[in-house]
């Protein structure tokens, strides 16, 4: 495909943004058109479960650009319009509103959409929490509310469960895991997870999995174990992983499967790509298809389907990288960190938690952990893990 005169990002998110971004810095000067199916500019989600949701910030300081930085990208920004279908042979998407939008390339970046429990739909007192209004919602509950239960133990579970404690409300946090985040973070720094919320007060539910809601005139009580064990609640919030928002596209013959599927270019179908949470494409260094859902990664994905689409043809192989920050623990995460893996703390120690970590299989190194040790683990990553090729993540 030769260089595009127009491209069309589908979805106003930080990964939408992003690529729009990365395509104009690369140079590339043509129409550029983004369509969000929200109202509001581009905004960062990571600290909805953070700053927003504890009042710390302002709605607006969450805003990823100024509107004056907006104005300079020159592009034409339709928002509170939907994508519903996408023509890959025309390269035309159809919105909510009747607009049909054609462009030489196009790059969906619709990202993800919350799980529900059954029974979810017109009970009050149930949130979720993906959205700008998903967290000032929940903000105005958890401000009036006694206890949260939090369905679902995995890096918003786990958030949400600390800010809410740091508003005075009284929190269960029930998952299936061991620990919390467990799948993320391994035995090691999960356990010690758990201890930390348990310092703070959170009753930590370990192993037991949900159910369902218990309910009385359409307003939440309680949520529903398997175990049969009902836990009472005056508010919960659901935080049971995501799905791809890929429904807008199931008749437009690209492959679904968790996610829009790409080959290692993030290229679904000659002049379709796809960005962050919504993309699962071939990563060459995991060996398979992969599918990230990180603030991390959609600045980098979209720094790299912006120099494919300008003709780089290079292949996106990061190194994963996500942070979470609950009390005043600040985790991050290099690489993987496999349940199986050799687990050498390096820097720190465990116990005063404060501590960076090299995780091996095979005898190879395949992950780092730094907790409380940013610097630490960024110099355990250069050392031990394969970076990304610097010319497909360039931002």
């Amino acid at each position: 495909m030769s260089t595009p005169a127009s491209v069309l990002v589908v979805g106003a998110s930080a990964a939408g943004l992003a690529t729009a971004e990365a395509l104009r810095r690369k140079g590339f000067s043509g129409s550029l058109t983004v369509l969000g199916d929200e109202p509001h500019v581009p905004y960062d989600r990571p600290p909805l479960s953070k700053q927003i949701l504890a009042g710390q910030w302002e709605p607006e300081r969450a805003h990823l650009r100024s509107d004056d930085a907006l104005e300079r990208l020159d592009a034409r920004l339709l928002l509170g319009d939907a994508a519903v279908s996408l023509d890959v042979a025309a390269r035309t998407v159809r919105s909510t509103s009747g607009r049909d939008l054609t462009a030489d390339a196009v790059v969906v970046t619709t990202g993800v959409r919350p799980r529900v429990l059954p029974g979810q739909a017109g009970q009050r007192g149930v949130h979720v929490l993906r959205s700008l209004d998903d967290a000032l919602a929940l903000r105005v509950r958890l401000l009036g509310a006694r206890r949260l239960v939090v369905a679902g133990d995995g890096v918003l579970g786990a958030e949400v469960a600390a800010t809410a404690r740091g508003l005075g409300v009284e929190v269960v946090l029930a998952g299936p895991q061991s620990a919390p985040m467990e799948a993320q973070l391994g035995p090691l720094a999960s356990g010690a997870l758990a201890e930390l919320h348990r310092e703070h007060g959170v009753d930590v539910r370990p192993g037991v999995a949900v159910e369902g809601l218990a309910a009385a005139d359409s307003r939440v009580t309680g949520v529903r174990l398997t175990t049969g064990e009902v836990l009472d609640a005056d508010v919960v919030v659901v935080a049971l992983g995501a799905v791809s928002n890929t429904g807008w596209l199931e008749d437009s013959g690209l492959v679904l499967e968790n996610g829009v599927v790409c080959d290692s270019r993030c290229s679904a179908a000659d002049g379709i790509y796809a960005v962050g949470d919504v993309a699962r494409w071939q990563h060459h260094g995991l060996g398979g298809l992969v599918r990230l859902e990180n603030r991390t990664n959609a600045s980098e994905q979209a720094a790299a389907v912006a120099a494919n689409i300008l003709g780089a043809d290079l292949p996106y192989a990061p190194v994963p990288h996500f942070w979470t920050d609950q009390f005043a623990a600040r985790i991050q995460v290099h690489g993987l960190l496999p349940a199986d893996a050799q687990v050498d703390v390096v820097e720190g120690d465990t116990a005063s938690r404060r501590f960076a970590a090299v995780y091996q299989r095979d005898g190879r190194a395949v992950g780092v952990l730094g907790w409380n040790m940013p610097k630490q683990a960024r110099l355990l990553r250069r050392r031990h893990l394969v970076e990304p090729r610097a010319a497909a993540v360039d931002s």
